[in-house]
């Protein structure tokens, strides 16, 4: 265990709370908690701010909401002033977004840029969390907001011989703020999730030629993105509040979708058809999904919706060995991250790209000139790992997190994440979690879910306050049950049947552990507002007994 002392060191700097990260959530909790007079600080490890879209540059990196809903909702005069160019924000756009908010409202003073926490260590005694950065600077607060993010965590596969590749490798998350040029190049994707979907029509364009390395085949539906219309816009703009409120009773907290009313299997195949058909058209992931209301709960309601897709698919490619290559079998649509497209499918159609199924044959090695399969090998010039993130607890992992009393987050979450409600880890007082496992957010539009939390985050600090304590943390029993309620809701549903990165299956030997709350953005605020109305129930709130001298 780390040695703890209470004497501030000559580098320390004195904070009511201590943030962990300059993204959507880091920003968001400098400006609630600092409108509450708390002294807060935000440590960055990137060069600006943005989290996820600051690192995410890879060509067409786009957001798979529309950017009318993906923006924050504090301020009417920002979401009215702000003027979005397309339907879906592409990640310079929503970069500048991020940029402009940090300079309106005056964050960046208080975001620590360059800066990566390498230990956050709490004292129990003293009730004081010390957190360290990679260039020894030490920071002592009250109160610790972890918001690293849930895809901030690059997972690069430890392929054999990847050291000796003579080209150049990118990945999707790491990717250089100067662009690539892969221009005349014989490129390698290796990956085709949600990263993998947008750049491949985009690198198949420059590229002498492509190969794509697949191993599961993944949904995708037409964004049908295009320039904003300045009807849509004005249109919702002057419904915003509304829109904003209506949001809160939804499963992925975005409005202006209607309800459904019925089972698919209640509709004939005609209607069915339809009505896929009448989404397929508008485009968009949420809009599809919500066609019937059980198509993430019963498995022969799903199998109409997926099978309309393999259809599409089955049209698009005129190569009917790669269209079933391309269509999906292994899951359910939905259950993995469903990804959104601009002209995906129709690039298989190419006469310079070429699907490899590394299912059948898998990758053997990184060679010097390029990658080999069993059967195989491929000469390239530039590889790009489309291959994701250690997603939700990577961040934290990262962290050397742990008490003067023992405990260990590293430990603890060895079997999986334990958290209550996503926003707390029992043994660790005072330290909250934006958007952690355990919560919804990950399948809701994220900023709803960021202010949703970091809202709770504050109102807790407050409560905290006006009662005159400072230390809270959750039961363990409180706890508990949480993390099995969590689990029993994912197991009422059709998402444990995919090996999707919710369960960590992206990364060997991580614990296979649902992660997200999927019972609703919707029932998911009505239990944390009931907790925080109850004196925050589940929870242990108490005054910090500092010994004299």
């Amino acid at each position: 265990m780390p040695d703890v002392s209470h004497a501030p060191s000559s580098s320390s700097r004195e904070l009511d709370v201590a943030i962990v990260g300059g993204g959507l959530g880091g920003l968001y909790a400098i400006h609630r908690l600092r409108g509450m007079g708390l002294k807060v600080r935000a440590y960055e490890a990137g060069s600006g701010v943005g989290g996820t879209w600051f690192w995410n540059r890879y060509p067409g990196a786009r957001c798979d909401v529309e950017s009318l809903e993906y923006s924050y909702s504090f301020s009417d005069e920002l979401q009215q002033d702000w003027k979005w160019p397309e339907r879906y924000g592409n990640q310079p756009e929503i970069l500048q977004y991020i940029n402009h908010v940090a300079d309106r409202f005056d964050l960046r003073r208080d975001v620590e840029l360059n800066t990566r926490i390498v230990s956050a260590l709490f004292d129990s005694k003293a009730g004081l969390w010390t957190l360290r950065t990679d260039k020894g600077e030490e920071v002592r607060a009250r109160y610790c907001v972890m918001a690293a993010g849930n895809l901030s965590t690059p997972r690069v596969p430890d392929f054999k011989g990847i050291g000796d590749f003579k080209g150049k490798w990118y990945h999707s998350g790491l990717w250089p703020h100067d662009g690539v040029d892969f221009t005349g190049l014989r490129v390698g994707v290796v990956g085709t999730g949600s990263s993998g979907v947008q750049m491949i029509p985009l690198i198949a364009r420059q590229a002498k030629h492509l190969s794509v390395f697949q191993r599961t085949a993944n949904f995708s539906l037409p964004a049908r993105n295009g320039p904003m219309e300045p009807e849509r816009e004005s249109r919702h703009k002057a419904d915003y509040p509304a829109r904003r409120r209506a949001a809160y009773d939804t499963p992925f907290a975005i409005g202006g979708y209607p309800k459904p009313t019925k089972s698919a299997l209640e509709a004939t195949p005609e209607e069915r058809n339809a009505a896929y058909e009448a989404k397929w058209r508008e485009g968009g992931s949420i809009s599809y999904l919500y066609a019937y209301t059980d198509l993430l709960v019963n498995k022969e309601a799903n199998d109409t919706a997926s099978e309309f897709v393999r259809n599409k698919i089955r049209g698009m490619v005129k190569d009917p060995a790669t269209a079933e290559l391309l269509a999906p079998k292994d899951h359910p649509i939905g259950t993995k991250r469903l990804c959104l497209d601009t002209g995906y499918y129709e690039t298989y159609n190419r006469p310079n790209v070429t699907l490899v199924d590394v299912r059948s044959d898998p990758i053997a090695e990184i060679t010097s000139t390029g990658l080999r399969t069993g059967k195989q090998e491929y000469e390239l010039d530039a590889i790009v790992f489309a291959t994701g993130f250690d997603a939700m607890t990577g961040a934290l992992r990262e962290i050397d997190i742990r008490t003067s009393d023992g405990a260990v987050l590293a430990d603890k979450w060895a079997g999986g994440p334990l958290t209550y409600l996503g926003l707390m880890v029992a043994g660790f007082p005072n330290m909250f979690v934006v958007t952690g496992p355990g919560s919804p957010g990950v399948k809701t539009q994220m900023i709803a879910s960021i202010e949703q939390h970091v809202d709770w985050i504050a109102g807790c600090i407050d409560h905290l306050h006006r009662q005159q304590l400072d230390r809270i943390e959750p039961a363990e029993q409180a706890e508990s049950d949480w993390v099995h309620h969590v689990n029993a809701v994912a197991d009422s549903t059709l998402y444990p049947l995919a090996n999707s990165w919710y369960v960590g299956a992206n990364i060997p030997g991580k614990p296979r552990v649902f992660m997200p709350y999927v019972g609703g953005f919707d029932r998911y605020k009505q239990r944390c507002d009931a907790v925080a109305a109850k004196g925050y129930e589940g929870f242990a709130l108490s005054r910090t007994k500092v010994p004299a001298g």
